[in-house]
């Protein structure tokens, strides 16, 4: 959180004394990694001290005269044009020598200007009006600039704390004669103006945004030094040239480009050179592409499309039986073994945000019809269930053949006690319907009705 946003306006409105991990407060931080160790000799101490304004983006240093030991986060009053200025301190002690030297500024360098004092409660209430205009004022020399025909493209306007200067930085293709403009910005804000060009990258740090990788971009959190980037770079990454995909918000190639450089130009060392084509026994094949990481080349051979993989080693070894005049019938490609499924882990599975009430309801509505479903299913069936039961039991009664119940007196004692059996089993066998009845009588009644006859 910035400290514009915590509503004190003060770096120690977030808490954490304008140093804060997020770099909101003061972008471009840097880490003293050297506060906490004691030195031998403390007069030796650096006694230059870096500054930084309007949040980061301009950083300056600054000679302490004082007797005074500023610390990150301390607002001081310093030397100005023709008056003073207000920044926070970013840097001081013996990491301030690196700093210089690495940006090529001696320490007894006579144009390095002075700290004042501390910024005390006049001081930054006159730095807040200052910076209340500075809005006001890039929407009016914008206006200013497209009604004079200009091209060129205002950033972001600067004003001094004691509101005596103004600095305005542009970007701008060509060269632009801004003499007329710089009168009408005097004219109307009664300042001494100072226009600066910055580059398109500079703009981008400026105003910050977010990357394609998610994160704040490089140049506007912590990348100060612009290097080139090229095609050239991309090409040794085996990265496909597209403007789109390679394009930062600066509209220029990514930085990020570059870091994984140096790990790519290692890696291809190892590579032969001068093998984009093989002779073989079966004609020329040509090199298609080459995997960095798995030290594998492909070939494609002619009238084919298939890629062939070739190892590294292989292909020397072709290569210097092509210099002797010789040429092999095989490539001698490898097999990739495919890729493993990757195995399935019950693993915690981060939620939050992804499933909302609307999803439960509808999951809970849907198990509840289908065990409603379920539950209608199965008392349909019971009574099917039931008649099937009972006519098994049943079978082996009503087919029993009539020869094993007769009894070897006559037909129609057997017949006699064939219907007092029958009458003997009903409550007890719990027959179906009466339905069925007739049928069963008569199957079981007429064989003793042939006999008599």
């Amino acid at each position: 959180m910035s400290c514009t946003s915590c509503g004190t306006g003060t770096p120690n409105g977030c808490k954490s004394n304008g140093s804060c991990s997020t770099g909101g407060c003061n972008r471009l931080n840097v880490h003293d990694w050297l506060a906490n160790l004691p030195f031998s000799d403390p007069n030796s101490d650096c006694r230059i001290v870096e500054v930084s304004f309007n949040h980061g983006s301009r950083k300056e240093f600054y000679r302490n005269n004082t007797l005074q030991t500023f610390t990150k986060g301390d607002m001081v009053a310093v030397e100005g044009v023709s008056g003073y200025d207000v920044g926070m301190v970013n840097m001081s002690g013996e990491l301030v020598r690196l700093q210089l030297k690495k940006k090529g500024v001696k320490e007894d360098n006579a144009e390095i200007r002075k700290i004042m004092r501390r910024a005390n409660e006049m001081d930054l209430q006159k730095w807040k009006e200052s910076k209340e205009r500075e809005k006001p004022a890039l929407v009016r020399a914008r206006a200013a600039a497209i009604q004079m025909n200009l091209d060129m493209k205002l950033i972001e306007v600067e004003f001094q704390a004691d509101g005596r200067k103004a600095t305005f930085y542009y970007t701008a293709e060509d060269r632009v004669d801004f003499r007329e403009l710089i009168k009408v910005f005097a004219g109307d804000f009664k300042i001494k103006v100072e226009m600066k060009q910055i580059g398109i990258r500079q703009e981008a740090a400026k105003i910050g945004g977010i990357g394609s990788c998610g994160r704040e971009l490089c140049c506007s959190s912590w990348l100060s030094d612009f290097k080139s980037v090229t095609t050239t770079i991309a090409r040794y990454q085996n990265l496909t040239i597209n403007q789109t995909k390679l394009s930062g918000q600066c509209g220029r190639l990514k930085c990020c480009l570059n870091y994984e450089l140096d790990t790519y130009l290692d890696a291809l060392q190892q590579f032969p050179n001068n093998a984009d084509v093989l002779e073989l026994s079966r004609g020329t094949a040509q090199l298609v592409k080459k995997d960095i990481f798995k030290s594998v080349m492909w070939y494609v051979l002619p009238g084919s499309n298939q890629q062939y993989p070739v190892a590294i080693e292989r292909v020397k070894e072709i290569r210097l039986m092509n210099v002797k005049g010789q040429r092999p019938d095989e490539l001698g490609a490898i097999e990739l073994s495919p890729a493993k499924a990757e195995e399935k882990e019950h693993a915690h599975v981060e939620l939050v945000g992804q499933i909302s009430l609307k999803t439960l309801e509808r999951d809970s509505r849907r198990r509840r019809d289908k065990q409603q479903g379920q539950q209608r299913k199965q008392e349909g069936n019971r009574p099917q269930q039931g008649n099937q039961q009972r006519q098994q039991q049943q079978r082996p009664q009503q087919q029993r053949p009539p020869q094993q119940n007769r009894p070897q007196q006559g037909g129609s004692g057997a017949a006699q006690n064939r219907s007092g059996g029958q009458q003997q089993q009903r409550p007890q066998q719990q027959r179906p319907p009466q339905q069925s009845r007739p049928q069963i009588e008569k199957k079981k009644i007429d064989p003793p009705q042939n006999d008599q006859s």
